[in-house]
């Protein structure tokens, strides 16, 4: 690895800094192939998706998918840097969380026409002890014939490529004895799976050379958004009717292909809100969140 792949100085921090308040607008419409192919790779019983079926909260990012052609696409399978997204010329990139509401009175339904307007709020630079990172913060709104749906803020974390010698940050000990339990077994047909649907190429998630012997990590990881779409699955499962007002969630640790890992919840005494997060098979918290309903 380079040094200047590890280094963002200033020059480079305001050149990434004049993509802050660019925007998009993409269109997509909420068809039910989608929706069929989630619920089976979450191995639900759901009915049959038909025009007006509301579509569970987290489930929009099956949608407004990056079609790059091939030949646009980076070694690790991304889009190349540049376009939309800054050039960030750090090499791994990460989900890092996001905050999303919803509006009551206008669910997404199967059979909309959407839109997504997409603007890149803020980039920012912290000095890590294992090389720097960038933060890049991206607002979508989304929304259908009856007006705005769902506000979104999503974080995006570039970092260094490991290097021998750095330091691992402590991992945190995941809350035990949680009144919703379930446990989750990472098999890459799960993640194949979930990639096919979001049209993922990154390689993370399922070339298991690429991942361990240019990533540094010793096997798959799994999907953050996929273990946030799980953990509100966990809550759909033991609430069929609650409705979700609005998710914030923050990636702690990844979690990988391994070993089976934890889905936990525990709703507050007054039922208007649900704590949720993930732990891995050695019992870190690697996941964590909360929902509000309505």
């Amino acid at each position: 690895m380079t040094e200047e792949l590890r280094t963002v100085d200033a020059a480079l921090l305001s050149h990434l800094q004049t993509w802050q308040g660019r925007a998009e607008t993409l269109h997509d419409t909420i068809t039910s192939a989608p929706v069929s192919g989630l619920s089976a790779t979450l191995d639900r019983e759901d009915p049959a998706p038909v025009p007006g079926t509301a579509l569970p909260p987290l489930w929009h990012w099956l949608y407004f998918l990056p079609q790059v052609r091939q030949s646009g696409l980076g070694p690790d399978g991304h889009p190349a840097r540049g376009g939309f997204l800054p050039p960030v010329p750090l090499p791994r990139r990460m989900w890092a969380g996001g905050r999303l509401r919803w509006e009551e009175h206008n669910p997404l339904l199967v059979g909309d026409a959407v839109q997504r307007t997409s603007r890149i709020e803020s980039i920012t630079h912290k000095a890590g002890r294992t090389g720097d990172l960038v933060f890049v913060l991206v607002k979508h709104e989304i929304s259908n014939a009856k007006g705005l749906a769902l506000t979104e803020e999503h974080d995006i974390v570039y970092r260094a490529a490991p290097q021998p010698g750095d330091p691992v940050p402590a991992p945190i000990a995941a809350e035990t004895g949680a009144p919703w339990c379930r446990s989750i077994t990472p098999d890459d047909v799960l993640l194949f799976r979930y990639s096919a649907l979001t049209f993922n190429g990154h390689r993370i998630h399922y070339d298991r050379r690429y991942v361990t012997e240019v990533e540094g990590y010793p096997g798959l990881i799994v999907h953050g958004p996929l273990i946030a779409t799980l953990l509100i699955d966990l809550l759909r499962r033991q609430c069929p009717s609650a409705r979700v007002k609005s998710f914030h969630f923050k990636a702690v640790r990844p979690t990988f292909d391994l070993h089976p890992f934890g889905l936990n919840g525990a709703p507050s005494a007054d039922g208007k809100s649900v704590r949720l997060w993930s732990n891995d098979h050695e019992g870190w918290l690697t996941l964590q969140g909360t929902a509000e309903l309505f």
